[in-house]
């Protein structure tokens, strides 16, 4: 999952500064409380209450569940992660092939109605690492290696972001912009292109950076995070020799600096890279399971290859694919129907991948769900969420919404469509969780943005993200299989899976669930809204509930059309 910025809301403070080390989950126990209070059995999510029922959703979950088997959506998942994923190289072409085998042998390519196609768009610089190692060397000491990998599964692989050169070289250390000698290494804890430019220009040979996000601290008090390296990309082309490092290689450095100075001797960097780069498509893996009665509209769900975590996201890709496969095998069974609309599936580049397909595809596509980090263990903090496309809530957070430490996206007004997905999705979080016996931890809130679902919003389609958070090792090389579970993987997927199907082949037996947990919905919101005086923002969600009702009942009746296309967010 990519973020350009993170500049939240005053109010995340409380989640950044939380001293618990189930992070997001444990700060949003009394909202939880709070807003369930009169609910009673659902205390297990964060959110409007749902009405509990045998239709929509739940009409696939159970079949899903026992279905989805753990054990194999991890090992997936274990060999996505043994690869540093970038865009078109080595280790990502190396998933898709090993994607479109698993796929083909579910039957894919060849039964005429599971389809299985490879999108290809221009060429682009597939960077893939192949070595690398920082060693510190300090007049009158051993030298000693603070980091190195020679194998594209090791922990320090990201110590070279993305599009990073390859380099040998060694100089001096420069602990400031204002100690840049021509030639010298600096070693800073900003963002590197904080600091690119300035570097540069006074002569600077490479830069080391040991930044983390705020959000990245271990809250548990055992310091984990002092040992992530951050994985970061430059952009493609870029010459200066760059290397992420962790708190402690930077904290051993400066000691180092320390001892040399007052001996009057000299402390340096050796710095060695190699990397390969050369020019390939960029392709995205489709498979289509073709819908029975209305094959022309699609379900679109979408897991990025790119980047380089267990989490994220390699959980989202695997948990995607076993889901798949358990949909599959309950299909051949007539364990479920046929879908009555197409389901696509797409894995390849964030971003990219959604809009190659939208550009290319002649079906109409009637709502999107990306599968982003879906598989957080308890002990990274996260907790599993749900992500709604633009609504009123996006323009003031009253509760039960909250928006995560991620922080909040810019919407404006006139960019808001109503639409019920989020109302199925909400329900079908609601009946995995039920199906475990309540103890499924669940919220969801407003529009933030930063994966797949952001394309398909943009373009008028209604979408939702499906992720976990907040993860103290997003984006680091503590991402790793350590912090992957396998069973959170399979509630996830299920629910995402089981949200694509409710569209699919929505039925009017549905419409009354969807109604009674739109109005539970609508009677919060208003009553909250006017406690506060703000009869603008009650009025905002009468007008979405009344175009969500109609989008629900179209939907359930059968008439769901696509919307227009709205304006670019500003």
């Amino acid at each position: 999952m990519i973020r350009p910025s993170l500049v939240g809301p005053a109010s995340c403070l409380a989640l950044l500064l939380s001293p618990s080390c189930r992070g997001l989950e444990s700060e949003l126990e009394p909202l939880l409380q709070a807003t369930n209070a009169q609910e009673g059995v659902q205390d297990f999510h964060v959110g409007p209450p749902v009405e509990v029922a045998a239709s929509g959703p739940a009409r696939f979950v159970k079949t899903l569940h026992a279905g989805f088997e753990p054990g194999r959506a991890q090992e997936l998942a274990a060999f996505i992660d043994r690869y540093y994923r970038a865009p078109a190289n080595d280790g990502y072409e190396a998933v898709l092939e090993k994607l479109e085998t698993e796929l083909r042998a579910l039957g894919f390519g060849t039964d005429a109605r599971l389809v299985l196609d490879f999108l290809e768009v221009e060429e682009v610089a597939a960077w893939t690492p192949l070595s690398g190692s920082i060693v510190l060397e300090v007049d009158g000491e051993a030298p000693r290696t603070l980091h190195a990998f020679s194998k594209g599964d090791e922990v320090d692989r990201v110590i070279l972001p993305v599009n990073a050169p390859a380099c040998a070289l060694a100089g001096e250390i420069a602990l400031g912009l204002d100690g840049i000698k021509q030639g010298s290494i600096l070693v800073t804890d900003v963002d590197v292109d904080q600091v690119m430019t300035r570097a540069k220009s006074r002569g600077a040979a490479a830069i080391l950076s040991a930044s983390l996000y705020p959000f990245n601290v271990d809250k548990s008090g055992k310091d984990r995070h002092l040992a992530a390296i951050q994985f970061t990309t430059l952009p493609p082309g870029s010459e200066l020799p760059v290397f992420q490092i962790s708190a402690r290689s930077k904290e051993a450095i400066e000691a180092a600096v320390e001892r040399a100075t007052k001996r009057g001797a000299l402390a340096r960097l050796a710095l060695r890279s190699e990397v390969r780069v050369e020019r390939r498509p960029l392709r995205t893996l489709m498979a289509m399971v073709e819908g029975a009665t209305r094959p022309q509209e699609a379900v679109t769900m979408v897991s990025h290859v790119q980047e380089p975590g267990a989490c994220d996201n390699a959980s989202g890709v695997a948990g995607l694919l076993e889901g798949v496969r358990a949909l599959v095998g309950a299909l051949r069974a007539k364990d479920l129907a046929w879908p009555d609309r197409s389901l696509v599936f797409l894995w390849g580049d964030e971003f990219s991948q959604s809009s190659s397909w939208l550009d290319a595809t002649d079906l109409t596509p009637v709502v999107g769900i990306s599968s982003d980090m879906t598989g957080q263990a308890e002990s990274t903090g996260a907790i599993a969420l749900l992500e709604r496309n633009y609504d009123p809530g996006a323009l003031k957070v009253y509760g039960p919404d909250f928006h995560t430490p991620w922080g909040a996206g810019q919407v404006a007004p006139e960019a808001i469509f109503p639409n019920g997905l989020a109302v199925l999705a909400r329900c079908a979080m609601a009946d995995v969780a039920l199906l475990e016996g309540g103890t499924w931890r669940t919220a969801e809130h407003p529009w933030e943005g930063g994966s797949d679902h952001d394309i398909f919003i943009r373009r008028g389609i209604p979408a939702v993200l499906f992720w976990h958070f907040t993860d103290f090792t997003y984006h680091t090389s503590l991402d790793r299989m350590g912090f992957l579970d396998p069973e959170e993987m399979r509630r996830t997927g299920v629910a995402l899976l089981a949200t694509g199907l409710a569209v699919a082949s929505a039925a009017p037996g549905d419409l009354e669930r969807y109604l009674l947990t739109l109005d539970r919905e609508i009677v919060q919101r208003l009553e909250i809204a006017r406690e506060r005086g703000d009869e603008e923002q009650a009025a905002r969600w009468e007008d979405w509930s009344r175009g969500t009702r109609e989008w629900i009942i179209n939907l359930c009746r059968g008439e769901a059309q696509p919307l227009p296309l709205v304006p670019q967010p500003k």
